[in-house]
């Protein structure tokens, strides 16, 4: 089974949940950049809510640059400002710094390509998971696929369909029902369609809030953080 999906910047926990189903990762890379999505933004947490990390472009976000030609605008030190609520949004979680010094890293490098540093983030991502999932970007745009064994995903994980995005009070999975991509039969105690709650670091303050960044379940669950995908 072959998923084809848009390569966003540290894409939310469903993804992740949903990669046993297949066998292989096609990122689509000759898609017109598309606005109000992932591809440039993630979300985590902190004392008052959910915060979006949105990444600078040259163009501004209302371009129509093909997605490998989409640059990161270097007028703004997006970096060190990300890196900046990162620490102070998981310093005290419990497996920050287990990560911190190669994510400090990564964030210290300079990044021409919006392509390129989504990819950095999802193999980096991967590799802290443990998880191998083979992975390729498409040679050309293909307005859909008709094969057997390739799901077409791009453009269905969007921060309207999160709990902790863009949609309004109680709409939370409903988009991801309705595009197929929710699974509601997680068994054990669970919220927002059948997602299994894991302990976040400002939860008895806000309480839990789901399908964020991946970063978040990685830095309050750690090594553990596998096992979370496979239960959920």
């Amino acid at each position: 089974m072959t998923l084809i999906i848009d390569l966003q910047y540290f894409p939310s926990i469903i993804l992740y949940k949903t990669l046993y189903n297949f066998s292989n990762i096609v990122f689509e890379q000759y898609e017109s950049y598309q606005k109000m999505s992932f591809r440039n933004r993630c979300q985590i947490v902190g004392a008052e809510g959910v915060i979006d990390l949105s990444i600078p472009l040259v163009r501004g976000r209302d371009q129509k640059a093909l997605m490998k030609d989409v640059r990161i605008s270097g007028a703004q030190p997006w970096q060190s400002q990300h890196w900046k609520t990162i620490v102070s949004c998981y310093s005290r979680s419990p497996w920050f710094e287990f990560y911190r010094d190669e994510l400090e890293g990564l964030y210290g490098r300079q990044w021409n390509f919006l392509l390129d540093w989504n990819l950095v983030c999802f193999e980096w991502t991967m590799k802290a998971l443990g998880m191998t999932v083979p992975v390729s970007l498409t040679e050309s745009y293909e307005k859909g696929y008709a094969a057997d064994g390739v799901t077409d995903w791009r453009g269905k994980i969007l921060p309207k369909h999160l709990a902790g995005g863009m949609a309004g009070p109680g709409e939370g999975m409903a988009g991801f029902h309705g595009a197929g991509l929710a699974n509601g039969s997680v068994t054990g105690s669970t919220v927002d369609g059948g997602v299994r709650p894991y302990r976040q670091v400002f939860e008895e303050r806000i309480g839990f809030i789901p399908n964020l960044s991946v970063l978040d379940l990685l830095f309050c669950e750690g090594k553990q953080s596998i096992r979370y995908l496979r239960s959920s």
